[in-house]
């Protein structure tokens, strides 16, 4: 069989396991099957995708969601993150073209079908003392495998002024935590990761432009 034939089939992988050919297209793949182990491979990746495709009600994919879950991409992306490095790069690639079909088809009610249900995100209060004086400000911090969020809300941050976030560690380490842009009066609200771990961080600091500390949280 030559490269063009062989191709001409493969592309046929994703219908057949939808049970979409005509019988002579399905006949030519299952005896393509028989005799291509690669192929036979790449058909056992996809045979699980066409189970959840199943699940989808066709009479609900024209109607719009406002938007998709703010949890499906960390939770789908998450899942492709721990996939096996071992793992041959065709599959992980197929892998993570199905983590963007699900993120993607959120619009048209295809991924809510195919979603995990949310996880429960543990938001914990922290304690926060404010340096500059017209500050106000709460935060919350949600501990992650990569290391810790925090999400931080306020006002009178002088509306322009860029801000530096940093964690320390309990053992003194300062971690970047990324930047924002003050707001003045209008209510602020942004989220900020770092490196260091929920268990191993102490506190965090908010800096001005000039490295002043504007506000501390206790961690």
């Amino acid at each position: 069989m030559n490269s063009e034939e062989h191709r001409r089939l493969r592309e046929l992988l994703g219908a057949f396991a939808l049970g979409q050919l005509t019988e002579t297209e399905h006949t030519a793949v299952q005896a393509h099957l028989d005799g291509c182990a690669t192929c036979r491979a790449e058909l056992a990746t996809i045979e699980p995708l066409a189970d959840a495709l199943e699940l989808v009600d066709p009479a609900r994919l024209d109607r719009l969601p406002a938007a998709p879950p703010y949890w499906l991409e960390e939770s789908v992306l998450a899942a492709v993150r721990a996939e096996p490095r071992r793992i041959h790069p065709w599959r992980r690639r197929l892998v993570t073209a199905a983590a963007v079909l699900v993120i993607g088809a959120a619009g048209t009610g295809l991924g809510y079908a195919l979603a995990p249900d949310p996880p429960k995100i543990p938001l914990e209060p922290v304690q926060v003392t404010t340096v500059a004086a017209g500050v106000r400000s709460t935060a919350q911090v949600v501990p992650h495998t990569w290391g810790m969020e925090i999400k931080l809300a306020g006002t009178g941050f002088v509306a322009g002024q860029r801000y530096h976030v940093t964690v320390v560690g309990v053992d003194g380490r300062i971690a970047a935590a990324g930047e924002f842009i003050g707001t003045g009066t209008k209510p602020m609200l942004c989220n900020l990761n770092s490196s260091v771990l929920r268990a191993e961080a102490q506190s965090f600091e908010v800096r001005d432009e000039t490295d002043q500390v504007v506000l501390r949280g206790q961690v």
